[in-house]
């Protein structure tokens, strides 16, 4: 218990020193941080540089709003917000943002239902990355950063019903996807079984 209390209060005293524009703290949040939010930042944005410019915009907004943390929920997931704010906020920059229409191919994607267990996380990643923009930032904000439809909605600018629409179009790519990966990979072991 003692140890929980102590990470605490460091980090309230490392928000204290943040407050105070100390170089040392906010040189400490960044390389405690900076890691995670570049991989946020990069499943929106998916590209490298983007996605490091992305993320020291939002350090620097970070440490310029310190003020603003009141210290009720946990200071990663606000340093999350912003970072996902920023990320937004470069889509719409680029006009990259889900529209409410779709694609006829998009419309068309059938629904599966199985993922296979022997796919790795890069993979998964690769493959959410190789999503349509759109398709892409709702997953990630209801999947991966937990936030509702009506949250999403708001964020994107786009109705909740559109969101809950990106969402299963997403899902379903994904599957489809996965699915192929798997007959992919049995194919790969059959072969392999065969040629021993």
């Amino acid at each position: 218990m003692g140890r929980i209390l102590s990470l605490f209060n460091q980090e309230g005293q490392l928000v204290k020193a943040l407050g105070r524009d100390d170089p040392k703290a906010q040189q400490q949040v960044y390389d405690k941080y900076s890691r995670r939010m570049f991989a946020l930042c990069f499943r929106y944005i998916c590209d490298e540089m983007a996605a490091e410019d992305v993320m020291i915009e939002g350090f620097l907004k970070v440490f310029g709003k310190i003020s603003q943390f009141n210290s009720e929920g946990s200071f990663e997931g606000w340093i999350r917000r912003i970072m996902v704010n920023e990320a937004l906020g470069y889509l719409r920059k680029q006009k990259r943002m889900p529209e409410d229409t779709l694609s006829d191919e998009a419309a068309s994607i059938p629904d599966y239902l199985q993922a296979d267990q022997n796919l790795e996380t890069e993979e998964l990643l690769n493959l959410i990355e190789k999503l349509p923009i759109g398709y892409r930032t709702v997953f990630n904000l209801y999947a991966i950063e937990g936030y509702a439809h009506i949250e999403i909605a708001q964020m994107l600018g786009i109705t909740e019903s559109t969101s809950k629409s990106q969402l299963h179009r997403a899902r379903a790519q994904l599957q489809q996807w996965i699915s192929d990966w798997q007959n992919d990979f049995k194919k790969k072991v059959e072969y392999e079984k065969a040629s021993s």
